[in-house]
């Protein structure tokens, strides 16, 4: 049994030895990273994405990240390759082959299948004298010193080099492509980054009920309108337009400041310049807005300038647009 410091320890060696073996990648890239991002950027086809074992679940992470930054990438399985999924594999389609030995068996019967169809082939390798390291168009050296398994065995060091190359080769990509954040939403609409990029104050206040009262209404049926529609806020509006708020801030103000209220009306107490944002407005665009200004509703307009609803600063924050997006 170890004791914490050794289990401390082993972890930081771990990790040490990880990191030199990505410092050790940097001097080994070479003009095919540059022609094979160049062939991936330039495929009519997909990407192909594959290997055996451990490679096999890194290939599933350089499919995921590639599919999501604008590379459209399929993952085959090099065994089921060999048993019929090469069917996967079309004419334009580029083919990249994970394997830190570069002899697996499955790797070595794929292979020349792959290359008798026209496919052309990123080696993904650690031994450049393999069979992938040469039979491929193009050679993305993932070799290392060492794993950091204690008996040199588990893929460890190993796994992380092919990543690294991986994700290097994505965000090359990304780069040539002129990829943004709002596509990258695109594909993540489910995602906090999505809902950040995508939606809708609009979206949001169709959801909730929407207080209004004209301006002659009295205090007593603010009051009620504000408590009954559950958004501490109401918007007073004549004839479609807003023409002011009225908070809970602005009835406390009004009860410490007036004895008889038998003859407020909300026009007397309104905001008169009350934050109104048009449908279509983002909601990372709304919480920016609202902390600036120290708000917690928003009014929304439709495309007329007529009065459509209002959000709240917790709608947001339930949608996981927070302050931290601003």
């Amino acid at each position: 049994m170890l004791t914490d410091n050794q289990i401390l320890n082993s972890a930081k060696q771990t990790i040490k030895i990880e990191v030199e073996s990505l410092n050790g990648l940097i001097p080994l890239l070479s003009q095919d990273f540059i022609k094979a991002a160049k062939a991936v950027y330039n495929c009519k086809g997909r990407l192909i994405v594959s290997g055996i074992g451990k490679s096999a679940n890194v290939a599933h992470k350089i499919v995921a990240t590639l599919n999501s930054t604008g590379t459209p990438a399929v993952f085959m399985h090099a065994a089921d390759a060999i048993h019929g999924d090469l069917g996967i594999v079309l004419e334009e389609d580029i083919v990249m082959l994970l394997s830190n030995s570069g002899n697996s068996p499955e790797i070595k019967s794929l292979l020349p299948f792959i290359k008798s169809r026209g496919n052309r082939v990123i080696g993904v390798v650690g031994n450049m004298e393999s069979d992938l390291g040469q039979k491929s168009d193009w050679i993305l050296n993932a070799s290392i010193k060492r794993e950091a398994c204690s008996n040199n065995l588990a893929p460890t060091s190993s796994t992380t080099a092919q990543m690294a190359l991986g994700d290097a080769l994505a965000v090359a990509l990304i780069k040539m492509r002129g990829f943004t954040s709002t596509d990258f939403a695109r594909s993540h609409p489910g995602g906090s980054l999505g809902k950040k990029m995508c939606l809708k104050i609009d979206d949001l206040a169709s959801k909730n009920e929407k207080p209004r009262v004209s301006p002659d209404a009295k205090i007593n049926e603010v009051i009620y309108e504000m408590s009954s529609k559950r958004l501490g806020a109401t918007a007073v509006v004549e004839g479609r337009k807003v023409i002011g708020i009225i908070t809970d801030g602005d009835i406390r103000r009004m009860i410490e400041k007036t004895k008889d209220l038998s003859n407020v009306k909300a026009f007397d107490i309104m905001g008169r310049n009350p934050v109104v944002l048009p449908i279509g407005t983002l909601g990372s665009e709304a919480i920016k807005i609202i902390n600036q200004k120290n708000i917690t509703q928003i009014v929304v307009a439709d495309q007329q300038g007529f009065y459509f609803g209002m959000i709240h600063l917790h709608d947001l924050i339930n949608e996981g647009i927070s302050e931290e997006d601003k």
